[in-house]
């Protein structure tokens, strides 16, 4: 269906085309999959069993679990890829796909061959790969010319993309983005390849207006085209992704871009993950992420796993509507949002279904977001918000440890900080003592250390991602 006609259709028409849009893709799809076609198998269930989006509950759940490689199936991910072969296709394809994949070769390897890889983020050794063929790097553009559409970009902007070039959805979605919507670009491939003083000249010998990247990273870039006097007046939005946004950092960047001459700058957010295979993003501060309800079903699920209402707090489970390669039925992302909303967006005025901003982030650290430390258990997510936004700190790190390296002794948290120039460090120590402890209750060690010394630390030029929270513990 045509964009401009989806993204303002009427709820109940948009549950009618997903409907449709999923009961296509499980008869027409789930048969070449490896996994779902021995799980609709296992339960009893038959193809033509699920009609509806409503009637997805009829399926249990997938999670990271099911799909990441082992020791003893290293490529267990392949049974998440979509596998036709001549005899699934005569037992199970329509009589025009029969004869198209008989007459036209050509058109098989172009739905189904995988010829892309992204890898999950994690920062574990069982990183998942996901496959995309040529029809999916369509899909990919696709997207990325909608976001670009939301964003309110023009065709006369220029793009930088700063986030790290790896086989990640973050960098390829915006190279996609900018190539489907026409628009000039510059693929920096971040600090690590390009180089921050660099990305700095680009961006404003180029006169770009939009900027893209990594959170933790644009901040450093931007406070270090202030210290330089960079003059970044064209440069009017900032896009995030890879990790949830704080009100404070938007904040942080709006002050550093006002500084630079930039004229009423918008620091917008997107929301994905690697399953996923596309980026949502926000029209506006806090408007929640629009969806593409031809590509993809949300559905938000308590610790009941039970489906709530719209505008409920629950994790996000998703579902493949029209990609090929690596798909998914009910996959629990571990991301709890507060609610997801179908009511017309008050700012753009689109239909389109929209995840709220407020997510933790879990598929972000996964295996840091609970941490046991002291004997007690500690949500680690709940640093980035305190520390992010916080006025006074330039940047920062935490560390758990063993007191003295010791194994046997008890366990340690330490906040290394490198606080702004104007800042009173024990006033800030003592407020971020208090802060840490009402959050995790665990009290902190409160470290200062020098901004260049903890950019080091960080890795934040030579890491893919920086190294905010490192579990020093041997385990």
């Amino acid at each position: 269906m045509n964009w401009q006609q989806l993204q303002y259709l009427k709820p109940k028409n948009i549950k009618r085309l997903q409907d449709k849009f999923l009961r296509n893709f499980i008869q027409n799809q789930i048969p070449y999959h490896p996994y779902y076609r021995n799980l609709f198998k296992k339960n009893k269930i038959s193809f033509d069993d699920i009609k509806t989006t409503d009637g997805l509950t009829k399926l249990p759940f997938t999670s990271k679990e099911d799909v990441a490689p082992t020791k003893s199936n290293p490529k267990r991910f392949l049974d998440f890829v979509l596998q036709p072969n001549k005899e699934l296709i005569k037992k199970h394809a329509s009589l025009n796909e029969k004869i198209k994949s008989i007459l036209d070769k050509s058109h098989l390897y172009y739905e189904y061959k995988p010829i892309h890889i992204h890898f999950t983020t994690g920062r574990s050794a069982n990183a998942v790969p996901i496959l995309y063929t040529s029809y999916d790097l369509e899909k990919l553009e696709e997207s990325g010319k909608r976001m670009i559409d939301i964003f309110n970009i023009s065709s006369n902007e220029t793009i930088i993309n700063a986030f790290p070039y790896a086989p990640h959805l973050a960098f390829w979605q915006t190279f996609y983005a900018a190539k489907g919507a026409n628009l000039r670009s510059l693929q920096t491939g971040g600090g690590k390849i390009l180089g921050t003083e660099k990305i700095i000249k680009s961006t404003e010998s180029m006169k770009a207006s939009v900027l893209a990247g990594m959170p933790g990273y644009l901040y450093h870039l931007l406070r270090t085209a202030k210290e330089k006097k960079s003059k970044l007046n064209d440069l009017k939005l900032v896009v995030f992704g890879g990790e949830r946004v704080p009100s404070g950092l938007r904040n942080k960047i709006k002050s550093l871009l006002s500084a630079m001459h930039s004229k009423n700058p918008r620091v917008l957010s997107s929301y994905a993950f690697t399953e996923g295979k596309a980026a949502w993003v926000e029209c506006k501060e806090e408007a929640g992420y629009h969806l593409y309800p031809d590509l993809e079903f949300i559905e938000i699920v308590d610790k009941n796993n039970e489906r709530v209402n719209e505008g409920e707090k629950g994790e996000i489970v998703y579902t493949t509507l029209d990609w090929r390669g690596s798909v998914f039925l009910r996959y629990k992302t571990g991301d709890v949002t507060k609610g997801l909303y179908f009511e017309k967006c008050p700012h753009c005025k689109r239909t389109l279904p929209r995840i709220d901003g407020s997510i933790e982030r879990s598929s972000e650290y996964k295996e840091f977001k609970l941490a046991k430390i002291k004997g007690s258990f500690v949500n680690l997510n709940a640093f980035f918000p305190i520390m992010m936004s916080h006025k006074d700190i330039e940047e920062w790190q935490v560390e758990i440890r063993k007191k003295n390296n010791d194994p046997y002794e008890v366990d340690e948290l330490i906040a290394y900080v490198a606080p702004n120039k104007k800042a009173n460090f024990e006033k800030l120590k003592k407020d971020l003592r208090n802060k840490i402890t009402t959050a995790t209750e665990v009290t902190p060690q409160i470290v200062k250390v020098n901004l260049k010394e903890l950019l080091q630390k960080l890795g934040m030029e030579t890491e893919l991602k920086e190294k905010r929270i490192v579990d020093n513990r041997k385990q």
